[in-house]
């Protein structure tokens, strides 16, 4: 399977997996999740849940893609630490106000699992750092 088609792959598991969370909490456990910023609640749904995971996958990759081209040797080890530091940083918006504690906890749950499924799925199988193979179709 060739890269492009594994990070593919990778991105639309990362997506399914947020959704399939979103499912479970929304509508069928009957958790809205919400959120207030100082005005109007805002229910986060499914919309906003594929466009974030998607933005962050897509982000990932791009990432990940321009390290391969400029830095081979090293981007997976850079990559994963910046995965991770971006995982951690991620949280912090869940330890302020304005959420209760089931939204607090799906969207902990979703970022957790989206990461889960973007670090090994994305840099796992990188060519980065290894000798291009010979041959048509390397």
């Amino acid at each position: 399977m060739s890269a492009r088609a594994r990070r593919s792959g990778t991105t639309a598991v990362a997506v399914a997996v947020a959704l399939v969370i979103w499912a479970v909490a929304d509508p069928v456990l009957g958790h809205r999740l919400r959120m207030t910023d100082g005005g109007d609640p805002m229910t986060v749904g499914a919309a906003a849940v594929t466009v974030a995971s998607l933005f962050a996958s897509l982000a990932a990759w791009a990432l990940l893609a321009a390290l391969e081209r400029f830095a081979p040797r090293r981007a997976r080890t850079v990559w994963t630490g910046v995965a991770v530091a971006v995982l951690a940083v991620s949280f912090l918006p869940l330890a302020g106000d304005g959420m209760d504690g089931g939204t607090r906890g799906t969207l902990a749950l979703m970022h957790l699992a989206v990461a889960a499924v973007l670090i090994p799925g994305l840099a796992g199988g990188s060519r980065a750092g290894r000798p291009a193979r010979e041959g048509p179709h390397s």
